[in-house]
Order: structure tokens, then C-alpha cells, then sequence
């Protein structure tokens, strides 16, 4: 990082970087790679915790024997595998060992080591862009969010089941360090999720409320994109409503979005339209359906 910010000194000192996203795991996100595709992951297979190396092990049993239960020291064995559904496991199932005595340990332990872990980065990161802004990205893991273990995000090392705020502790680790939250998939409608993998008990937008609001409640900045191709006014018109939520009593609102991306596809004639529609909307100006058709 330091390299970076020497290397790149006039753009800094110009104003021509004004923020730097720092990446704290696959993808760039903090998360774990719970859900990797090359492993033979399909969505929405509730992924594979990730702790199984001797460093995590040990670091693991040294919090149960701290704990005064060892035996509490190994991974859960009853988790299933990268493509299981909650209900086919013991530990994810409604009732299931998550919310045990042992489960609630392990599972605070996995996520405390995650957020550590973006903890050390962003004060080294902090250091090397000293004056900078930072800001760090958010998965948006929203497959099974309407059970009551989430057990994609466990995995994925987001300690937030349904009877568990497991953003906040995230947040309040970021505003430590006052780097601003990317987070994703805002333009995803939960609707479309229950048509396309009705299985998945999928809830995009009770997601995104959860995050984005921990963060405001923090008051960081916060910004976003896209999880998929967006080219319908559906999801557009989701894109600035999670933008700038309506009724907000404190007009709390996205600092930045990032569209993902440009291609092809974009470029034909009614998406480009659709597109510069929503552009223009985002930067508040009004636009009716009538002028988009006659241009």
C-alpha cells in the first residue's frame, strides 16, 4: 500500500485519487470465501466455513481453552457442504446447533476474526494513505436471509441470524477508521429472487436495509453498485430508491454508485436510453416517460 501511494504521489497531491478502495478479501470484500465456484459452488448452496487451516484451528482452540470448554476447540462437523440447504444440516437447521451454547461461541469467534482481520488492514491502510479517504466493500450475501439461521452469511463469516444484528459490529469497526462502506446488489428486487429460485428464501432488499442503515446509523459514508447486469427500469427504479430512501427523517442517502458495467449490450439503442434515463434521474432531474420516447 505504501508503494502505491509513493508510486502514485502527484495523482494524490492533484486531487485525481480522492479515494482508495481498500480490498480485505475475495473479491476485494470482507468476507470469507465461503461459496467459491471453482470448488464445484452453486447458487444458493449455503457454502463451507472456512477456519480449517492450522492457524485458524489454533487460534480457535486457544479461545475455547480460554473459554474454559476445549472441547469446544474444532469446527462444527454437522455444517453440510459448499451446496447444502439449511433444513439438510444439523447446524443451520431451525433449532439447529448455531444457536447452541457451542454454536453462538463459534460462531462469535469466526466473525470476530474477520472483522480483526479488516481491523489490522484498514489501520496499516490508514497509515500508508494518511489524508486520503478509504473506503472497503461489502458482499452482499442474500440467499437465506428469510430463515432463521442465514446460514449463507455465517458462513461467510457475517455472525447475523435472525435474532442477531451481525452488521453493526462490522460498522462500528469501519467508522473506527472512517472508511466508508460499499455495499452491493442494490438494485435487486426480492420479488425477482422468489420467482427466479424460489428455494432460496432469498431477500435482497431486507438485506440491503440492514446494511446500508448500520452504517448510516454510524454515520460513514456509504456507496454502491450492482451485483448483476441492469438494463430494465424495474431494477433501476431500485437503484434510487435504496439511493435515497423516501421518508428518511434524516435524508441519509448514497454518497456514490459504481454501474456495473459498460458492454455491448448497454450500448443498444433502448438500454442506452433506459440508461441515460436513470443517470438523469440520479442527478435529480426530472424526466417523464413521454420525453424518453420522443428523443
Amino acid at each position: 500500500m505504501r508503494s502505491f501511494r509513493v508510486e502514485f504521489d502527484e495523482f494524490f497531491e492533484d486531487g485525481i485519487i480522492s479515494e482508495i478502495e481498500i480490498g480485505l478479501g475475495p473479491c476485494g470484500e470482507l468476507r470469507y470465501p465461503s461459496y467459491p465456484a471453482k470448488h464445484g459452488w452453486e447458487y444458493p448452496g449455503i457454502g463451507e466455513f472456512q477456519c480449517y487451516d492450522q492457524y485458524l484451528m489454533k487460534s480457535l482452540k486457544r479461545a475455547a481453552e480460554l473459554r474454559g470448554h476445549s472441547f469446544w476447540g474444532t469446527g462444527p462437523d454437522n455444517a453440510g457442504s459448499y451446496n447444502s440447504r439449511p433444513h439438510e444440516t444439523g447446524f443451520f437447521r431451525d433449532g439447529g446447533d448455531y444457536d447452541s451454547y457451542y454454536g453462538r461461541f463459534f460462531l462469535n469467534w469466526y466473525s470476530r476474526v474477520l472483522i480483526d482481520h479488516g481491523d489490522r488492514i484498514l489501520a496499516l491502510a490508514n497509515l500508508a494513505f494518511e489524508g486520503s479517504c478509504t473506503a472497503t466493500k461489502l458482499s452482499g450475501i442474500h440467499w437465506w436471509y428469510k430463515t432463521a439461521s442465514h446460514a449463507a452469511e455465517l458462513t461467510a463469516g457475517f455472525y447475523n441470524p435472525s435474532n442477531r444484528d451481525g452488521y453493526a459490529p462490522i460498522a462500528a469497526m469501519l467508522k473506527k477508521h472512517e472508511t466508508a462502506l460499499n455495499f452491493t446488489c442494490v438494485e435487486l428486487r426480492t420479488l425477482d429472487q422468489h420467482e427466479g429460485f424460489p428455494e432460496a428464501l432469498a431477500d435482497p432488499e431486507g438485506l440491503v436495509w440492514q446494511v446500508l442503515n448500520a452504517a448510516w446509523d454510524v454515520s460513514i459514508p456509504v456507496a454502491s453498485e450492482n451485483a448483476l447486469p441492469c438494463y430494465d427500469r424495474e431494477g433501476y427504479n431500485k437503484i434510487l430508491e435504496n439511493a435515497k430512501p423516501r421518508n428518511d427523517p434524516d435524508g441519509r442517502h448514497l454518497s456514490a454508485f459504481t454501474y456495473l458495467r459498460l458492454s455491448p449490450v448497454l450500448m443498444e439503442r433502448l438500454n442506452l436510453m433506459e440508461f441515460e434515463r436513470f443517470v438523469k434521474r440520479m442527478h435529480g432531474e426530472a424526466v417523464s416517460d413521454l420525453q424518453l420516447r420522443a428523443e
